[in-house]
């Protein structure tokens, strides 16, 4: 956030100072050092100091919800410590800078920025018992978060991560978002750097594919025959797109990866039509990014409201209004009976011209390791609140999982980015004796200018209540089940989405 922007120049200038009495005592004070967003907080009877953008996607802290000695980011539920700046919950993956402040008088003045170090996630607590060696499986989400807060917590035996992914760990949810339209430089695209891993003493381990498990012996053993022993275990496979027959053709595309979206962008660059075969959310935002793109955009689904066994009518309709002012043409209550190359036939014998074909028809979880391997399955991995599977030195987390839902009913599996980093967290923690509270469900969803945020689950309800317009894009939708409220989706009321998993936490 810069001093272009209208609503940060309005914000004073705490190298000028600012009135003490003008600090909230629950909230955060917003004010500009140069160019840079500063918060100010009264903290343990302190005034503190610390960046205002958010480090995961530069959100505005002081639009979000402060708890406690937590600020939580409003655009995608990030949690800081107001106290020390570390980053608490993912998707926000390093800390805020730290400030100096000084006071005089009745004021109190910004002007520089503390130095480095000295925090750390690390409790006072026995490592002896720590595993001498860890294994992670998988190279996304749940892996990179659970091999980066092992570190943050002071773990300091072998780590080792095992990717089946040509690339390191990257933003996975921006493949299909920004990545795909052209808006997101590649250079965003990692999580951290090759010096990341170095610096932590994490071997990470690219194209590489694990063959088995042998959860007596702990030992892993990997294509060509190579094993790895273990103490503890963290499977993080992650889930692999749907393919249905007769897609089989050079130009079908799946947009799962990083290299899937490297594909997908190389191929459209000669292309002038795509069709979208799934209205789903990857299915959505990919036919948003292509349009971004300037091609001509098909969508194929079968429901005659695009999500709305997962939103709801209105909510559907919505992001279906917002494709259908950007010229994406629908074809709803359909599906493809057969595709020869350059003609989709639908099940009405209407015909769909294209040069590419992206597949949005859902996701299956990678479990053939876990089964083989003797774990506890149900549609998932069975885990425990600390993802502990029913092997005690075995842990998974992310798309496989199938846990105890964090705001009732029965255990869920859910295919969301933040859920995964969350999870890995967890594990990371669990697996060093440490626990860790758990999280409703959080994701969000977008539509060239249109943002959709969900809190919490619901795989079904009984009944919608919605607060504001939907149409106006102004709205908080909330899902009802037996009386009680299992989510809440909103439409720009990001602090009523804060406070919509703030009450899913209190219970």
């Amino acid at each position: 956030m810069t001093s272009s922007n209208p609503e940060a120049s309005a914000r004073p200038d705490l190298t000028q100072g600012v009135a003490v009495d003008e600090i909230p005592i629950d909230g955060v004070f917003a004010g500009l050092v140069g160019e840079d967003p500063v918060i100010l907080a009264r903290v343990d009877g302190a005034i503190v100091a610390l960046d205002g953008a958010c480090t995961h996607y530069s959100g505005a802290l002081h639009d979000g919800l402060r708890t406690g000695h937590t600020i939580n980011c409003p655009l995608h539920h990030a949690c800081f410590d107001l106290r020390t700046g570390l980053a608490l919950k993912a998707p926000a993956l390093a800390p805020l800078n730290r400030w100096k402040v000084e006071a005089e008088g009745d004021r109190v003045f910004v002007r520089e920025k503390l130095p480095a170090g000295g925090e750390s996630l690390a409790p006072d607590r026995d490592a002896s018992n720590d595993p001498k060696s860890i294994v992670i499986v998988g190279g996304g989400a749940a892996s990179f978060a659970a091999a980066q807060r092992l570190r943050d917590l002071g773990f300091t035996g072998a780590l080792t991560m095992l990717s089946a992914d040509r690339d390191a760990p990257y933003d996975r949810p921006n493949v299909s978002k920004d990545y795909l339209s052209g808006d997101a430089d590649p250079s965003w695209m990692p999580l951290k750097g090759e010096d990341f891993y170095r610096e932590h003493d994490i071997i990470l381990r690219t194209n590489t594919w694990v063959q088995a498990i042998d959860t007596t012996a702990r030992v892993v053993t990997l294509q060509g025959g190579e094993t790895l022993a273990y103490e503890a275990l963290l499977l993080a496979t992650g889930a692999e797109p749907n393919r249905p027959p007769g897609f089989d053709h050079d130009n079908v595309h799946l947009l799962r990866s990083l290299a899937d979206g490297d594909r997908l962008i190389t191929a459209s660059k000669s292309a002038a039509r795509v069709a979208v075969v799934g209205s789903s959310f990857i299915g959505l935002e990919a036919a948003a990014s292509l349009r971004l793109r300037g091609l001509e955009v098909h969508v194929i689904g079968p429901d005659a409201t695009p999500l709305e066994s997962k939103l709801g009518a209105e909510l559907g309709g919505l992001i279906k209004a917002a494709h259908d002012q950007h010229g994406v043409r629908f074809h709803l209550g359909r599906k493809v009976d057969s595709f020869d190359g350059e003609r989709l036939t639908l099940d009405d014998g209407s015909v769909v011209e294209t040069d590419l074909v992206v597949l949005g028809v859902g996701v299956k979880p990678r479990l053939e390791l876990a089964q083989a391997a003797g774990l506890a399955m149900d549609r998932g991995v069975m885990v425990d609140a600390a993802m502990r599977t029913s092997d005690p030195h075995v842990f998974a987390a992310g798309d496989i999982a199938r846990y105890p839902s964090p705001v009732g009913g029965p255990p869920i599996r859910v295919e969301h980015w933040v859920v995964a980093e969350r999870q890995g967290q967890a594990a990371a923690a669990a697996m060093l004796g440490l626990e860790t509270a758990g999280e409703p469900p959080y994701f969000w969803s977008a539509h060239y200018d249109l943002t959709i945020r969900y809190v919490g689950h619901a795989e079904d309800w009984h009944a919608i209540e919605v607060t504001g317009s939907v149409i106006d894009r102004d709205a908080e939708v909330a899902y009802l089940k037996d009386g009680r409220v299992v989510a809440v989706a909103t439409v720009n009321r990001d602090l009523a989405s804060l406070k919509a998993a703030q009450a899913f936490v209190a219970g």
